[in-house]
């Protein structure tokens, strides 16, 4: 009997394996309200504990600034102002796309003393209402020729890593059409202090199926757990935007081929971004009178991290997990039986009718948790971190 059970979970621990390069899905959008905002808002970014919501305004040349709100509900915002700290007073100025890892380090790219600097990704600490200490970000991810710019930019949850965007325009001959990049690629850097970051060797090959030279490929954002990347791209000669998604098992894997979330010609979706627990997206688009505004879809299923939707009659999270992992069992649902096996496969706990399980006193790794209910048999990896 022993042998049949090491059997069963090794193959439904190989089957998950194989099956793991699951892409998220969304439900249907929802506008998003900022009380008090007359004007455009582009490319979304909310705070880790998600209370605030920075954009910037409309990104189109000229007076470009950084803003931010402050949330009522997750359809719901309240307009504070200009982010202090940030702006830049020059009359021609570009001040956009924010992003913070969970210390608070702040990230936008600026014009300002472009061409005679072209590192034009900065940084600064975020305090609550400003941000201060501002540095500019250097190191090889920059391109130093006229023309180049890191268009887009997000950093990672833990501060290491940067996800960037090259994009070149052509701002003598406008040939790609005015304020057009002739190209654009993703790539990633790595964290060396505050105001440096180095290009991963292995970037073109990370990055390989995602950019495709048939498309310009921008505004990246990264999960917290580094699984996710969501981004924009144009197909080339076109006006048509998509937001796409790619995904990976591990941070040491290539990013797989994209899946669209979201393409609505005419309308130009751009800049997602998904909150700490990958439950929301949001992103921008145009309404009906050509003012971009910001859209919300929730999520309806989950891929390696925080929660795991097994399907409508069961939900388990946190997955990874640190303390209690929960179990929500629809109401016409009933459990039978629940054990939890390492992965030699030793029962370490059994029971029945738990909504929850204590994982404190668990050693980090892997573990198979099967549970028997009257509508299903479920069989999933946990991870303890």
């Amino acid at each position: 009997m022993r042998v049949f059970f090491i059997i069963l979970i090794q193959a439904l621990f190989l089957q998950y394996k194989s099956n793991a390069q699951v892409y998220p899905s969304f439900g249907p959008e929802k506008l998003v309200n900022i009380n008090g905002l007359t004007f455009d808002a582009m490319k979304p970014f909310l705070s880790n504990d998600e209370n605030l919501l920075f954009f910037n305004s409309l990104n189109a040349g000229g007076n470009t600034n950084l803003h931010y709100a402050q949330r009522v509900d997750d359809s719901t915002f309240n307009y504070i102002g200009l982010l202090d700290g940030t702006v830049d007073t020059s009359s021609n100025h570009l001040d956009a796309v924010a992003s913070m890892d969970s210390t608070n380090r702040f990230y936008w790219v600026s014009l300002r003393n472009y061409p005679n600097i072209y590192e034009n990704l900065h940084s600064g600490f975020f305090n609550g209402t400003s941000v201060n200490d501002l540095k500019r970000v250097y190191g090889n991810f920059n391109i130093p020729t006229l023309g180049w710019i890191i268009m887009d930019a997000a950093v990672s949850h833990q501060g290491t890593h940067l996800y960037y965007c090259n994009a070149f325009f052509d701002f003598i001959n406008n040939s790609c059409g005015a304020g057009i990049p002739c190209s654009a690629s993703i790539g990633a850097a790595q964290k060396i202090n505050d105001s440096t970051f180095n290009k991963l060797p292995n970037t073109n090959t990370i990055f390989s199926m995602v950019n495709d030279t048939n498309y310009l490929v921008y505004a990246p954002e990264i999960s917290n757990d580094g699984l996710e990347l969501y981004f924009t791209r144009l197909l080339k000669n076109t006006f048509n935007t998509q937001v796409c998604v790619a995904v990976r098992n591990t941070i040491n894997d290539n990013f797989s081929t994209p899946q669209i979330i979201h393409q609505n010609n005419g309308f130009a979706p751009e800049g997602p971004t998904i909150n700490s627990n990958k439950t929301k997206l949001y992103y921008h688009q145009k309404d009906g009178t050509g003012i971009h505004k910001i859209y919300l879809r929730y999520k309806t299923n989950s891929v390696g991290s925080h929660e795991t939707s097994m399907d409508n009659n069961l939900l388990i999270y946190p997955n990874p997990v640190n303390d209690k992992l929960n179990l929500i069992f629809d109401e016409n649902v009933s459990m039978l039986t629940m054990n939890l096996y390492s992965l030699d496969v030793r029962i370490l706990y059994s029971g029945n009718n738990q909504t929850s399980i204590n994982f404190t006193a668990f050693n980090k790794g892997v573990y198979i948790l099967k549970i028997c209910t009257t509508k299903s048999n479920y069989v999933e990896r946990i991870i303890k971190e």
